[in-house]
């Protein structure tokens, strides 16, 4: 009688032949693949004896080491336990069979905060005009970028393919620190400079190493949405506090009744309304910080892109040793998918921050940092941004004009001193995301302003157009779209 221990492979996976066509996987990949779903199927029970490897291999007609590489594999990973008698299967621990209807699956089990990052507007492809926050990518320079990149593979060799100083290549933070100095009014030197992987990974660090659980944040509202999420992702508790048009409103009662340990604002070109906090209030935001030892989070993500007179000062070099942490991009003056940020610390943090970041960073992109360095060093850079301040210049100024003669209903226009972007304010009969909606479908891709607060009010409807990566003269043919769409979007 043959039991369990004994009984040899069965017959019809020894005569199945194996596919020995050019484009298939390996013999011993698909032999290999055939025993163990035959052990975890449940066909080849635990102690089953596989048969001799020559055996085997003149059943199938395949080499007898093909055999014994696919054994060595199998045992390797544990799913069979050579013996003197030969090769057996183990013993495993299966999941239950799959019904025939299978159950709904529950949930799984994941971070409560998570469901409290919400969805932002439907993702689109760079290309798509009327999006907001997306530079002019077909004028950016790229054969001077590439000599830039040519020069860092030469100078830095293989060396650079290893782990780079944690807190950034010391030549592009020496370069940030120079550059923010004259064109931002920054008050910092290149130690207090961290280069990371965007604006994002900046924010996230912010709250990381700044708050715990439970703490308070300020968030504009309508404003950024990354922020909220690096926020939610923290376990932080959100306060959206409204803008103006002079910017972030906080009153005395806000310090007494919820007080922040974080506060995120865009004082140089507020997100996305376009308001620029006035001096008064940024001085008051920083005496307040102090007082309550709150940290304030600036956010500087377009403002080298100052359209009419000089451009707005940040406010962390409005005084000495402001409790205030910079952030910046290089999405917007270079392009997206260079994925280069910074975060400037304020030296007060440097020493308590130096371990936890070096043991929470890695370094990378090292040789993108080093070209970078040398474009910014070399003058390219400043080029760069002037040409590109006199391209958006223009593209707006056409779209303020195609708005004016083609937008056939009510509407305020609000933002345009800087960026990349114009805020169009509608009545609350044109619901913005109905628009927007109806706008994807023709492969434009206006933001709606309702999708930027936290609790929208009837004030928060309306659009947020993108003109940097727009040509102006699609403006007109847009605008039209768009009007049209608004009207046949009409609830009143």
């Amino acid at each position: 009688m043959t039991t369990a221990s004994s009984a040899l492979m069965p017959q019809a996976l020894l005569e199945a032949p194996l596919d020995k066509d050019v484009a298939a996987a390996p013999m011993q990949r698909q032999l290999y693949r055939r025993i163990k779903d035959a052990i975890l199927g449940g066909g080849l029970v635990a102690g089953s004896r596989l048969p001799g490897s020559r055996a085997l291999a003149d059943a199938l007609s395949i080499s007898r080491n093909t055999v014994t590489a696919a054994y060595d594999l199998l045992a390797a990973e544990g799913y069979v336990q050579p013996d003197r008698q030969g090769t057996r299967v183990a013993a495993l621990s299966r999941p239950p069979p799959v019904r025939a209807t299978p159950a709904a699956p529950s949930a799984p089990l994941i971070a409560q905060r998570l469901a409290r990052i919400q969805p932002s507007a439907p993702r689109t492809a760079a290309s798509v005009v009327l999006r907001p926050g997306v530079p002019a990518l077909s004028h950016f320079p790229l054969a001077a970028w590439r000599r830039a990149l040519d020069r860092a593979l030469r100078h830095a060799g293989a060396a650079a393919l290893g782990y780079g100083d944690p807190l950034g290549e010391p030549a592009l933070r020496t370069a940030i620190a120079r550059h923010l100095s004259m064109a931002r009014g920054v008050r910092c030197d290149p130690a207090q400079v961290i280069i990371t992987e965007g604006a994002q990974e900046a924010l996230l660090l912010c709250v990381r190493l700044l708050s715990n659980p439970g703490d308070t944040g300020w968030v504009e509202d309508p404003g950024y949405r990354g922020a909220k999420a690096a926020m939610h992702a923290g376990d932080l508790r959100i306060v959206p506090m409204r803008v103006d048009g002079d910017g972030l409103v906080v009153t005395e009662d806000d310090w007494k009744t919820r007080p922040p340990r974080l506060i995120y604002t865009t004082p140089s070109h507020q997100y996305p309304a376009g308001a620029v906090l006035t001096v008064a209030r940024r001085l008051e935001l920083i005496a307040q910080a102090r007082r309550r030892q709150a940290w304030i989070i600036e956010d500087d993500y377009d403002s080298e892109f100052r359209h009419a007179g000089e451009s707005i000062g940040a406010m962390q070099g409005l005084v000495e040793q402001a409790p205030v942490l910079y952030v910046g991009t290089f999405s917007k003056t270079m392009f997206p998918s260079l994925r280069l940020g910074f975060l400037v610390l304020p030296a007060v943090l440097l020493a308590p921050m130096q371990i936890p970041l070096e043991e929470m960073l890695r370094g990378g992109h090292r040789y993108e940092q080093l070209a970078l360095a040398e474009f910014i060093e070399s003058g390219q850079f400043s080029r760069h941004l002037g040409r590109m301040r006199r391209l958006y210049r223009d593209r707006q100024q056409a779209l303020r004009d195609a708005l004016q003669r083609h937008l056939r209903l009510p509407h305020a226009i609000e933002g345009g001193h800087c960026g990349l972007h114009l805020t169009l304010r509608l009545p609350a009969c044109y619901p913005d995301r109905k628009i927007a909606e109806a706008a994807r479908r023709y492969g434009i891709a206006p933001s709606p302003l309702s999708g930027f607060a936290l609790h929208p009010m009837a004030e928060d409807n309306g659009l947020v157009l993108g003109y940097g990566n727009t040509p102006a003269e699609l403006f007109e043919p847009l605008v039209r779209r768009l009007s049209l769409l608004a009207r046949a979007a009409d609830i009143s």
